[in-house]
């Protein structure tokens, strides 16, 4: 490359800067703090990010990475600010930390529609081989009688009239799992709309003892029995509170010993997200920890103020000596508390692109504020309108709590 002629390198560097959205921080590595900053910053929710500001106050993407162990060090594909996608670009020069951003938003959003069209494919695939092991064994008894025929296809109807049945039997058991909305001591309400396979989302919410008060959701990877089976099963010991010498009113320590119980290598490459939390009513104080599931949404009064409740630590079962860390917050009175599984916001709108994480926290805040029906419907409702299609691609979990 350094061969090429000058006019032939500046158009390069020009393409990749202008297509790329080229920005950069400089980052104190002692105390975390923006020494300089440049580049198309606004593009990644950095344009008020300037020197002498701690870095995470505005590059919360950056949450459980610094300080980095070694250098040069490259991150793809991270979620930023504004629905973005970009590659993260880690080098360190003497006692600073430079961090490039080249945007990939648009890989991205080709990537997650091939891979929509992959599955259709080898769904349609799948559907088309069993449609012909079907259609060969009634040819077989189509060469024997009619009524022979006549039987297989009613047997077969059958067959898939029983299956259909024990799935909705399945997809009703795990339902009948989940607690029931309440309204003292204060107010629960919830949405859970299932995909056309069984999922893997969950949730719950129990007194631990007179004082503390439990809350939690989480969201297997992938469809199907096992996902399905994994969740009823963590559900479990959630709520039974089974896990040997573990403090549930710990949220640091429930999703630690869960890591250790639950690793991926042992259960098929099943992981699992979670957001867990302890509410104390007498001290308005709410403990939690995120195992890489969005964050929790708090929102005051009128949702004038809204807080993102997450922690940055990884999916349970991913690294078997991951760090979970714990948080708390003080919960104002008249406050509403969100919890969702990310089918909630991962729409594929009309157009083709995907919902804007920022465009979804409006819609919570419109909620929020609504006062002609329940909140819960009336974001699930929205949110449903928002869809290209009326069918949904993955479970979708939202529950709400009015302290």
């Amino acid at each position: 490359m350094r061969d090429l002629p000058q006019p032939i390198a500046d158009a390069l560097e020009e393409a990749v800067f202008g297509e790329r959205a080229v920005a950069y921080l400089q980052i104190d590595d002692a105390n975390l703090a923006v020494i300089g900053a440049g580049g198309d910053l606004a593009n990644y929710g950095l344009e008020l990010a300037h020197p002498g500001q701690p870095v995470l106050e505005h590059a919360f993407f950056l949450e459980g990475l610094l300080p980095l162990a070694e250098t040069p060090y490259v991150m793809p594909a991270v979620e930023v600010a504004r629905g973005r996608s970009a590659d993260l670009h880690f080098y360190r020069d003497d006692n600073c930390l430079w961090l490039v951003l080249l945007d990939v938003t648009a890989e991205r959003d080709q990537s997650r529609r091939m891979q929509q069209k992959a599955y259709e494919m080898t769904l349609l695939e799948e559907k088309q081989a069993q449609l012909n092991r079907r259609l060969e064994a009634t040819n077989a008894e189509l060469r024997a009688t009619q009524r022979d025929l006549l039987s297989s296809r009613e047997a077969l109807q059958l067959a898939h009239d029983r299956i259909q049945t024990e799935l909705s039997d399945a997809a009703k058991y795990v339902r009948s799992l989940l607690p029931p909305p309440q309204t003292e001591p204060f107010a629960i309400d919830w949405r859970f709309t299932t995909c056309s396979e069984l999922g893997g989302d969950a949730f719950g919410y129990h007194w631990i003892d007179r004082k503390h008060f439990a809350l939690y959701l989480l969201d297997v990877c992938g469809h199907g029995v096992s996902p399905c089976l994994m969740s009823v099963g963590i559900l479990h010991v959630l709520q039974s509170a089974s896990l040997r010498d573990v403090d549930f009113r710990d949220p640091e320590r429930v999703l630690a010993a869960l890591n250790a119980s639950y690793q991926m290598i042992n259960l098929e490459d099943l992981f699992f997200t979670l957001w867990y939390g302890v509410y104390c009513p007498d001290t308005r104080r709410l403990d939690y920890s995120s195992a890489g599931h969005p964050p929790a949404l708090l929102l005051d009064r009128g949702g004038a103020r809204m807080q993102r409740l997450g922690s940055g630590s990884p999916p349970i079962g991913c690294m078997p000596n991951a760090r979970y860390v714990g948080q708390h917050v003080e919960v104002p009175p008249r406050s509403k508390l969100y919890l969702f599984s990310d089918g909630a916001f991962e729409i594929q709108l009309p157009s083709g692109a995907m919902l804007n994480y920022e465009e979804f926290l409006e819609c919570v805040r419109r909620a929020a504020m609504a006062h002609d029906h329940s909140d819960v419907d009336h974001l699930c409702d929205e949110l449903m309108g928002l869809r290209a299609c009326a069918a949904v691609e993955d479970d979708v979990s939202i529950v709400r709590f009015a302290f």
